[in-house]
């Protein structure tokens, strides 16, 4: 066991006891734990999602952003890049959001999760084409089901003339009847 099993021990009992609808407890009983320890990643992370939660984008970005700066590896990393982009999006900073799910996109190619949120982003910003394209993308890989199996080339074809659009050309739209 490391020195800080019991640091991680205690956020994860924390969490697990949190009310998302009151995140005041959480972010009370958090607090003492980043003063001890303000630089680890993982107390810098669970503190920015606990005032994300609670509506203080602000706050959370800046621990979100010190979280990745410490070093969040795995998939905290990975739910810290999704929720630091989602909460740009928040606070209307699209084009910080749609690179932080660059990025995400980047480390955690099959991240369903920053798949979708990505597309809330994109939606948000007003790039909605991509935003449809993500999401057929997202379904043509990751979901099954016999009814849908035969259209999937399809889905991949319309996903595609959608990124065409944003780009600004044309291109003949996929049919569905393939």
């Amino acid at each position: 066991m490391t020195p800080m099993d019991p640091l991680y021990a205690e956020l994860d009992r924390i969490f697990a006891a949190r009310d998302r609808a009151d995140m005041a407890p959480t972010i009370a009983a958090l607090l003492p734990l980043h003063e001890q320890h303000p630089d680890d990643a993982r107390v810098l992370y669970e503190l920015g999602g606990a005032y994300d939660t609670a509506g203080e984008e602000e706050r959370a970005a800046g621990l979100y952003r010190r979280a990745l700066d410490a070093g969040l590896a795995g998939d905290i990393r990975r739910r810290c890049l999704l929720q630091y982009g989602s909460t740009l999006r928040n606070l209307g900073r699209f084009d910080d959001s749609i690179a932080m799910f660059g990025r995400a996109r980047q480390e955690f190619p099959d991240s369903v999760a920053v798949a979708a949120f990505e597309s809330l982003t994109l939606h948000a910003a007003g790039r909605d084409s991509l935003a449809l394209a993500g999401l057929l993308e997202v379904i043509a890989a990751h979901v099954d089901g016999d009814d849908l199996d035969r259209y999937k080339p399809a889905l991949r074809g319309n996903a595609h003339h959608l990124r065409t659009l944003d780009e600004g050309g044309r291109a003949d739209r996929g049919e569905a009847s393939r």
